[in-house]
């Protein structure tokens, strides 16, 4: 197995990775949602709005 991100050996501290630099890239690309799946589905984004509105509309 090599480093997901530049393919170097893994350094068993940071495991899969080479490094804490390419983990932290790793971990960078999670944050900015580079590893999610994207849904084709309109309504999906849409429920998603509609109960955000809903529990900023409650009452605390």
């Amino acid at each position: 197995m090599t480093c997901p991100i530049c393919e170097k050996p893994p350094d068993q501290a940071y495991r899969p990775f080479c490094s804490k630099r390419c983990a932290d890239i790793d971990l960078g690309k999670w944050l900015k949602g580079d590893y999610a799946v994207p849904s084709q589905e309109p309504e999906d984004i849409e429920e998603a709005v509609e109960q955000a509105m809903q529990q900023a509309s409650k009452p605390h």
